[in-house]
């Protein structure tokens, strides 16, 4: 492959993807040439995109920054590129940064949408800066504070992420809830007691939900305590979840609140901004070689149509999908 051709993942039409080799434009000036290194499968999300089950009223909202192509496809879909600058401006040229970026092999972007690594993290750790950000500002959503009881309903990257961030404030006591038993081991990791749901512990002042399912959801209505709040942090695209508010919900007074990394939370948004975000995680990364448990398979470039398809109908245990290029 020439120094300037790339190879892109496309989705072509739900249920099938493609790589396709193409010719990068030369950068102009405040761009970088970024040649990548590892990539990451946000499981969750992906699948539903991969499937074609993007509401036609979230095509728009939906749109990854660097996306191309229009939902449900022929569309290049993916936010989580680390690679290393090999063109542009001379300042970033040889870092290893960070980018929302689509499955591809080498790409041009403004060097403002890169963000170089901090010393100390691995690339291929860095994978999970963009999930590390939803679990950001997830805490955030909940205004979670000091001492709290929290439980995470649902150990997927994002759950575990939360769980993880959770367990690090002062005083707060931190259960990590997932139907599979294998998880125990990896919150083990991360220093989080694990229960299956029907052992959980209710009482608690923050919940959090995390996996995409009905009854995920039921059980973490079932764990707030009275005014506790719990926060929804799945997507289920085209999918409709019922919801108890019947039972206990209105004598609970509890809250049911959304949690979406797109929009900074209100008490925030004053003084944040995305880039400040994603350094934080990116920092936080560097401080955190437990969270490496997260990463619990990989594979080559050239193997990702297969496995996208894979990782969308049977992932198995798979929390993140590291994709290496060579």
């Amino acid at each position: 492959m020439e120094q300037d051709d790339a190879v892109s993942l496309w989705i072509v039409a739900p249920g099938r993807a493609e790589l396709r080799h193409e010719r990068l434009r030369a950068p102009a000036a405040g761009e970088v040439v970024v040649q990548a290194r590892y990539g990451g499968v946000s499981r969750g999300t992906e699948a539903l995109v991969f499937n074609g089950r993007v509401p036609r009223s979230e095509w728009a909202r939906m749109r990854a920054p660097f996306q191309r192509g229009d939902f449900p496809g022929p569309v290049q879909y993916g936010y989580l590129s680390v690679g290393r600058v090999i063109g542009g401006e001379p300042g970033l040229y040889g870092r290893d940064v960070f980018c929302l970026y689509p499955h591809q092999s080498r790409y041009v972007v403004p060097a403002c949408a890169v963000a170089p690594l901090p010393a100390g993290l691995p690339p291929a750790r860095a994978i999970l800066a963009a999930n590390l950000e939803t679990a950001i500002n997830a805490t955030w959503d909940a205004g979670l504070s000091v001492g709290d009881r929290v439980s995470v309903v649902g150990g997927g990257c994002v759950g575990l992420l939360v769980a993880w961030l959770a367990s690090r404030m002062p005083g707060c006591d931190v259960e990590l809830v997932d139907i599979h038993p294998a998880r125990a081991a990896v919150a083990a990791a991360l220093g989080v007691p694990f229960a299956a749901p029907a052992r959980a512990r209710g009482g608690a002042d923050v919940v959090f939900h995390a996996s995409a399912s009905e009854a995920g959801l039921a059980r973490a209505l079932e764990l707030a305590a009275y005014e506790a709040m719990v926060v929804e942090l799945s997507w289920y695209g085209e999918g409709r979840v019922p919801v108890a508010l019947g039972a206990a919900f209105h004598s609970q007074r509890l809250r049911l609140v959304s949690s979406q990394v797109g929009q900074l939370p209100a008490a925030h948004r004053s003084r944040w901004d995305h880039t400040r975000r994603l350094a934080l995680a990116l920092q936080l990364l560097a401080a955190a070689p437990e969270l490496d448990a997260l990463i619990n398979s990989e594979g080559p470039f050239t193997a990702l149509p297969e496995r996208l398809a894979e990782l969308a109908n049977d992932p198995g245990d798979v929390i993140l999908h590291r994709i290496v290029y060579g």
